[in-house]
């Protein structure tokens, strides 16, 4: 029995070491075809991201660096597609804390696990929230909001891009810290958000800040409070919850993410780029231009911060009551 077991442990490593020559020399050759960035979102930010981060990777290897939009069920049907790609490289994800963490707390079924199923390459980095209301809202900040929300409860209503995603926690948690009844919309995306504000369809937008700049300078709707413990270059104009007596502090990261099994030397390869154009003066300017507070690192950066989240959120959908759809 033992020697048995032996020759099967020996069998397994010998294929092992022959399939890893095959592996090492495709990860050297890779990209020799495009490669397709899946942004679980539909146009917004988080697309503006990925065009950002796929430039200088295209550059750098020689081969187009194509973004994929796949959004849907919070983020959860693009960063699936992530998952479930083969792991050659050339397909990757650029996901969020929604899908990655608090997700798998808010839908009863999920087509992945995202500490088993994907393979971490980059942190990119993390965008404030913006509480911004239709310009004809009586009320031009968070005092006033939340006693017109006293006023008429049930009737104010408060649009996030998607359930699950931070921006629908924080209204939950709002409405948990002011005693407020609000009706939360889920929409589609950052933008759909965006336009239902703008057109007075919804009362406020709670979402992230770059989507909502230009329109706040414009005044096609107005920035009641920024969720940031201190006010931001991008709009200095605005308040913090906090500034507000609001201990509301909230955002989105989102990181680079490949399948399970991508091979090391790619992700090292990504990794390495990515890092480099983070940290230099033109990739530094152009994402605080859009609102993105940068971060990059190693790729164990993102697993930790996922194991993070996922035990800061769930005691908070807990006590918020929130069921899994």
């Amino acid at each position: 029995m033992r020697r048995t077991a032996l020759f099967a442990m020996l069998a397994a490593i010998g294929a092992l070491l022959v399939g890893l020559p095959g592996r090492m020399a495709v990860a050297q050759e890779w990209p020799d075809k495009p490669v397709h960035i899946v942004v679980p979102f539909p146009p917004g930010i988080m697309d503006l991201t990925a065009r950002v981060i796929a430039q200088p990777l295209s550059e750098k290897f020689g081969k187009p660096f194509i973004i994929d939009n796949r959004p849907g069920a919070g983020g959860n049907i693009g960063t699936a597609a992530g998952a479930k790609a083969a792991s050659d490289g050339y397909t990757i994800v650029l996901s969020s804390s929604g899908p990655l963490t608090n997700n798998r707390y808010l839908y009863q079924s999920m087509p992945y696990d995202s500490l088993r199923d994907l393979t971490p390459i980059i942190m990119i980095g993390e965008i404030p929230l913006v509480i911004a209301a239709h310009p004809n809202v009586k009320a031009n900040n968070l005092k006033e909001l939340i006693a017109l929300a006293h006023a008429r409860p049930g009737q104010i209503t408060a649009g996030s891009p998607g359930t699950g995603t931070n921006s629908h926690l924080t209204i939950e948690l709002f409405k948990k810290m002011s005693k407020t009844d609000m009706l939360h919309v889920p929409l589609k995306g950052a933008m759909a958000t965006l336009t239902y504000v703008m057109a007075g369809n919804v009362d406020t937008a709670w979402a992230l800040i770059p989507d909502y700049v230009k329109q706040i300078e414009a005044g096609k709707v107005k920035a009641l409070a920024i969720a940031t413990r201190k006010r931001i270059p991008l709009v200095s104009n605005v308040p913090t919850a906090l500034e507000q007596g609001i201990d509301i502090v909230s955002g989105a990261w989102f990181a680079l993410m490949g399948p399970a099994g991508l091979p090391r030397p790619i992700v090292d390869k990504i990794n390495q780029e990515v890092n480099r154009y983070l940290s230099s003066a033109a990739g530094r300017d152009r994402f605080t231009k859009i609102g993105v507070q940068v971060e990059g690192g190693a790729p164990e950066i993102v697993t930790e911060k996922i194991k993070a989240d996922l035990a800061l959120w769930k005691p908070v959908i807990d006590k918020l009551g929130l069921k899994p759809r």
